[in-house]
């Protein structure tokens, strides 16, 4: 059994950890407050985009853009988005295994794929992949600018454009509540209908001054709001899995400590009988 003086040393210790992943728990509930009210902000702008692009692609126009059109795929770019820091519980993890399960399937159908990264975690894994990775972004802050991604994006619409890549997907982490974090995979290029829209009669805008205008900065705006909305919702789903683990982190500091004062109370009790015992056996030899 160990001394005394350890279990004290081993149970400041653990204390001092309990009160950092304490401090971090507040920290990150109140930026996870401040992440879902851009979330909530930048919503309904991205659902607008998704409802008109979806009419554009089901509506009979004279002019179909190059991101309506369904090529034979025989590249693809992905777009990852992960977090700059990690504490965050298995948020990273689960969004990496969606990743390799979609590179492998385009492996095992012989498709290359080009890989735009956003957040550091993700560029030192798919760094270790050996992925061939286009673009990245990383150190976007808890209010990511869309002015900070829009490099990054243009990459990969770029490549879209001279015939490099014939499908892009976006894999990014979904805010469902606090509790629940979950990735998913979008895909972005080619865009697709919704049900109803492909059901519904043909029908289209009024474009002015030109379609081919309109519709090009409307697809490029699409993708943009997508893919920031993503980052945006990725950082709320960063504080909300943060605050959750450090909350349990706290939880099991708080464990551990009462246990080892359980130990530590044994050793220090074992300690005084055996001081007790020497003394009750020095006193009866004198005698």
């Amino acid at each position: 059994m160990a001394s005394a003086k350890e279990i004290r040393t081993k149970i400041k210790s653990i204390q001092n950890t309990q009160k950092i992943t304490k401090a971090m728990e507040m920290v990150a509930a109140s930026k996870m407050r401040r992440a879902q009210d851009r979330m909530k902000a930048t919503k309904p702008y991205a659902q607008k985009m998704r409802e008109m692009v979806a009419h554009i692609a089901a509506a009979n126009s004279e002019y179909r853009h190059s991101y309506l059109v369904d090529r034979p795929v025989k590249r693809v770019g992905v777009i990852v988005i992960s977090t700059d820091r990690g504490l965050c519980g298995g948020l990273n993890s689960n969004l990496f295994k969606r990743s390799i399960g979609v590179l492998r399937e385009f492996e095992d159908q012989e498709v290359e794929v080009d890989v735009c990264l956003f957040g550091r975690k993700a560029g030192s894994f798919f760094k270790r992949l050996n992925c061939n990775i286009v673009s990245e972004a990383s150190g976007l802050g808890d209010a990511p600018e869309i002015n900070d991604i829009m490099g990054a994006i243009q990459v990969m619409l770029n490549a879209h454009a001279e015939g490099k890549i014939d499908r892009l997907l976006l894999i990014q982490n979904e805010f469902v509540n606090t509790m629940t974090q979950q990735s998913e995979t979008v895909q972005l290029i080619p865009v697709k209908a919704e049900e109803d829209e492909l059901q519904a009669k043909h029908w289209d805008y009024i474009y002015e001054p030109d379609a081919k205008d309109v519709i090009d900065g409307v697809m490029t705006r699409y993708i943009e709001s997508l893919v920031y909305q993503g980052v945006v919702e990725n950082v709320a789903c960063e504080m909300a899995a943060r605050m959750v683990a450090m909350k349990s982190a706290s939880d099991n500091a708080g464990t551990l400590i009462g246990e080892l004062q359980l130990v530590y109370n044994k050793a220090r009790q074992a300690a005084i009988t055996q001081e007790i015992s020497e003394i009750v056996g020095g006193a009866a030899a004198v005698s």
